[in-house]
């Protein structure tokens, strides 16, 4: 019995990046005598085992057979006869196809220590073209490691175009495809992720509402970039910036889709794209039954982004309505996220990504007024049921004139 280090933990070694998760094969064992050991067993498809002390994984080295469509197409074998290369020429790319001994010792069939230092994105063997998860998964690492200066081989890239034209892409899961998207809008360069799923065609199949912005022309005055798709990877590229959460990253990337519903008469105008968008948001976020806090985020954002950089021109009684849709009483985080994802939006454009945002600190401070408007005085006049809700209601519009009086005097 062998153990190897292998995937991750190798490549970000030798890329000299922390190493988080450890992957370990198992070569020349058995079921058997990994249970005898202590192992437990986890895997439900192929033999994985949780060490009986330290809870990491140790894979019995296996091959793989394409069997079906998608990602779970596949029939596994291991046995004790498997090798580690034959193990490893079934991974996705040649620097996740290296494998290493506790001394350290490098086994590095497929030239991975190669393509690791020309920053070479680069697929394994063609059974590449087996999985179509392996399209995101590809663009993945790409938004991961492009600040090293990692782009994908023309060949894998190639492989890619194929895989988008099958059609097999369409059978993947809304579970693992949303794995993959929400993990790739996480990483430094989320902006790439798209880029790259839109070079091999892949966007189109899966995000054809993203992928219609390319090519749709915006007002230069407010666009220096004039490209809608471009403007999108820009506020993509921001929210990473300034490290942004997940919901925040996913509002911004599907804020605009209403502009790819407009007519090419009324270029580059776009007027009501914000209601005209909102039933192409909720398309997306069914497609790939995004968490819900993700989908409301996206949602709102795409309807009130543009109240929110007019913050400061909006009456008082539209500024109340804004605040109430985000329920800023019991909410006040959704609120502090969509201020977030208009300031991506404002300084997603081309040499404005450095531009202050005022409307920010304004809508808090609307949002705090509000807040303030105290209910007990309500109570003691008497008000209760409806009546309470429109007194409320007169007191903070009351309150959030005042804040407008004071604050743009």
């Amino acid at each position: 019995m062998q153990v190897y280090k292998v995937g991750g933990a190798v490549r970000d070694r030798l890329l000299g990046l922390p190493v988080t998760d450890v992957d370990r094969v198992v070569v020349g064992a058995t079921t058997e005598e990994m249970l005898a050991q202590g192992f437990r067993p986890v895997g439900a498809d192929f033999p994985v085992f949780l060490h009986p002390k330290t809870g990491e994984e140790y894979a019995l080295a296996r091959t793989e057979r394409k069997s079906g469509r998608g990602y779970g197409g596949f029939t596994f074998y291991a046995s004790p006869e498997v090798t580690l290369e034959e193990d490893l020429i079934r991974r996705d790319l040649t620097i996740n196809a290296m494998a290493e001994d506790d001394q350290l010792n490098l086994t590095d069939p497929y030239h991975g220590q190669r393509d690791l230092e020309a920053r070479i994105l680069r697929h394994v063997s063609p059974a590449f073209a087996e999985d179509p998860l392996r399209v995101l998964r590809v663009a993945r690492f790409a938004a991961r490691y492009a600040g090293l200066g990692f782009t994908v081989a023309d060949e894998t890239m190639g492989l890619m175009r194929q895989l988008s034209e099958s059609g097999e892409l369409q059978a993947l899961t809304a579970e693992r495809s949303w794995k993959e998207i929400s993990r790739a809008l996480m990483e430094d360069h989320p902006q790439v992720f798209i880029q790259v799923l839109r070079d091999c065609g892949a966007l189109k199949e899966l995000m054809p509402e993203v992928d219609a912005l390319f090519g749709v022309p915006q007002p230069e005055t407010h666009h220096p970039e004039i490209d809608t798709g471009l403007h999108t990877l820009s506020v993509l590229e921001q929210s990473a910036l300034l490290k942004q959460p997940l919901t925040v990253r996913w509002a911004c990337l599907l804020h605009d889709l209403g502009k790819g519903l407009t007519p090419e008469e009324e270029w580059p105008r776009h007027i009501a794209h914000e209601h005209n968008g909102l039933k192409l948001i909720k398309a997306v976020n069914e497609r790939f039954k995004v968490p819900k806090d993700c989908q409301e985020l996206a949602l709102l954002v795409g309807q009130y982004h543009t109240h929110g950089h007019r913050a400061l021109e909006l009456k008082a009684s539209t500024l109340l309505e804004l605040l109430q849709s985000f329920d800023v009483y019991r909410r006040p985080q959704r609120f502090e996220e969509f201020i977030a994802a208009c300031e991506m939006d404002a300084r997603g454009r081309k040499g404005l990504e450095q531009r202050s945002y005022p409307q920010a600190d304004y809508l808090r401070g609307a949002a705090k007024a509000a807040r303030e408007v105290a209910v007990q005085p309500l109570l003691e006049q008497g008000f209760k049921g409806p009546e309470l809700g429109e007194a409320l209601k007169r007191e903070r519009l009351k309150a959030l004139k005042a804040y407008k009086d004071a604050a743009t005097a």
